[in-house]
């Protein structure tokens, strides 16, 4: 598991550690030994040995001046390319350290950026911003210091213009703005070195990896049956979009439980069967299935309003709402989540979140997990908020998922998304572990699909198909 930070909450744990015993002179030079080692794995892989260190004049520059001085004792070809202002305390100490060269140009076969780091609160602009556009513009391989300088630390927003990253070197913890916004496009490859810089509170904002996933698909049981495993129902699909009804049914199916229950309009019905002849076909929500999920293609009526009004104030299980099913909550009144009787997850893409919730899109853009965990909160559910990188939220922890590709930004990923969930739901998850248990399956699927066919082509049909791939690489243990 990999827990994020903010700018504030990173330089609250730097202060909590050297308050603890740990001067900054050796932070410091563990940092710079961090990015060196980083950057002598580069070089030998690349069959390189000259490196220019870009320093700024805070703290981040701190850390290349170590950095440099670093790579100089290992036999590297390296030269620092010094920016004008007045340097911290620290920085001012590296720098008298370092005994090496400096350079007036922009140029190496590696580029070190240690510009800025967590410490930008403005726009980047002047001299600063002509020497990022030239680490852009050169054919380096460029390593970042913790954030690639221009990039907002905590949303990944590019603040006037940001270096676009090769590797970033996160220290001790990942910042939020690797990951959010523009930040997985600045960032390139995201490492994290330990140098024991600990936070004295409790972190909130994690992600899972493969072996935290994997543990929720357990051994199965040799003396077993259906009903071991659970009943998930899917209520979806209409005239209109009867796709959506068959994706969600299709992906329940590959989860591991035991039933999957399809409440279709009836014309459906007689087209889902021969294809699936698994799932039990139904007039009405089955009450005693373990989760239902709902909403997917229903269309945004008073009808789909009813019926999810009705589940949630009569059922008692896990409810997943989804797409219509959200789109009606935020059409005819939310306000009935209050009351709910049953578990309930929303899982909403960004604009669906903006309609139900009432915050703009920008702020949610800018601002999800704060905006999601503040809904979540408010209503006693969980929040499922779908984006290139999604946040799921219970009003207190947040799980990012950053698993996938741009494969998944087409027609049927929520349809599919939510039919994993409902039956991890039913075959024994929480709401939430089985939102972010599906969504990695999802993502890591259509990895998977992506390596034959390419992002550009790969299809619901094809995710469909390699669910089982991806499960059977998280559980090949097991």
């Amino acid at each position: 598991m990999q827990y994020y930070l903010t700018n504030e909450q990173m330089r609250a744990a730097d202060e909590f550690t050297i308050r603890g015993g740990f001067p900054s002179s050796t932070l410091m030079h563990r940092a710079g030994v961090a990015l060196a080692d980083a950057v002598c794995e580069v070089a030998e892989e690349r069959g390189v040995k000259d490196v220019l260190v870009v320093c700024g004049t805070g703290n981040n520059g701190g850390d290349g001046y170590a950095c440099a001085g670093e790579l100089l004792s290992r036999g590297l070809n390296v030269k620092v390319y010094e920016t004008e202002g007045k340097l911290s305390a620290d920085c001012a100490r590296e720098k008298k350290r370092y005994k090496g060269e400096y350079s007036q140009r922009i140029s190496g076969k590696i580029i070190v950026d240690c510009l800025f780091g967590t410490g930008l609160s403005r726009a980047v602009e002047g001299a600063f911003a002509a020497v990022i556009k030239k680490i852009n513009a050169s054919s380096a391989y460029v390593i970042s210091a913790d954030v690639p300088s221009g990039l907002n630390g905590n949303d990944g927003s590019v603040m006037g213009v940001a270096v676009k990253a090769d590797m970033t070197v996160c220290i001790s913890y990942i910042k939020l703005g690797c990951v959010l916004g523009d930040g997985l496009d600045y960032s390139g490859k995201i490492t994290v070195s330990d140098i024991k810089i600990k936070s004295a509170e409790r972190l909130s904002v994690c992600s899972y990896d493969d072996d935290d996933i994997a543990a929720l698909f357990p051994a199965r049981k040799h003396n077993s049956n259906k009903g071991t495993y659970g009943k998930a129902c899917i209520i979806a699909g209409s005239e209109s979009f009867p796709g959506a009804a068959a994706l969600s049914v299709a992906a329940a199916l590959r989860t591991g439980c035991g039933y999957v229950c399809a409440v279709v309009p009836e014309k459906l019905k007689w087209g889902l069967f021969p294809v699936y002849p698994q799932a039990i076909y139904a007039d009405k929500p089955d009450y005693s299935a373990e989760c239902i999920a709902v909403g997917m293609g229903m269309g945004n009526t008073r009808e789909t309003y009813d019926t999810v009004c009705r589940l949630l104030t009569e059922y008692t299980g896990k409810l997943v709402i989804d797409a219509d099913g959200i789109n009606a909550l935020a059409k005819y009144g939310a306000d009935v989540l209050r009351s709910a009787t049953c578990k309930v997850l929303l899982t909403p893409h960004v604009k669906e979140f903006a309609g139900i919730s009432g915050y703009k899109l920008k702020d949610i853009l800018a601002k999800p997990i704060e905006t999601s965990r503040r809904f979540a909160a408010e209503y006693n559910v969980v929040v499922h908020l779908k984006n290139a990188v999604s946040v799921t939220s219970d009003g207190g922890k947040s799980v990012l998922s950053l698993k996938g590709n741009s494969a998944l930004a087409k027609g049927g990923s929520g349809d599919m998304l939510s039919g994993l969930i409902c039956g991890g739901s039913a075959r024994g998850l929480d709401l939430l572990q089985s939102a972010v248990c599906a969504q990695y399956v999802l993502g890591l699927t259509a990895q998977i699909c992506a390596l034959d066919v390419s992002e550009y082509c790969v299809t619901a049909t094809d995710i469909i198909n390699n669910i089982h791939s991806a499960i059977k690489c998280l559980t090949r243990d097991k």
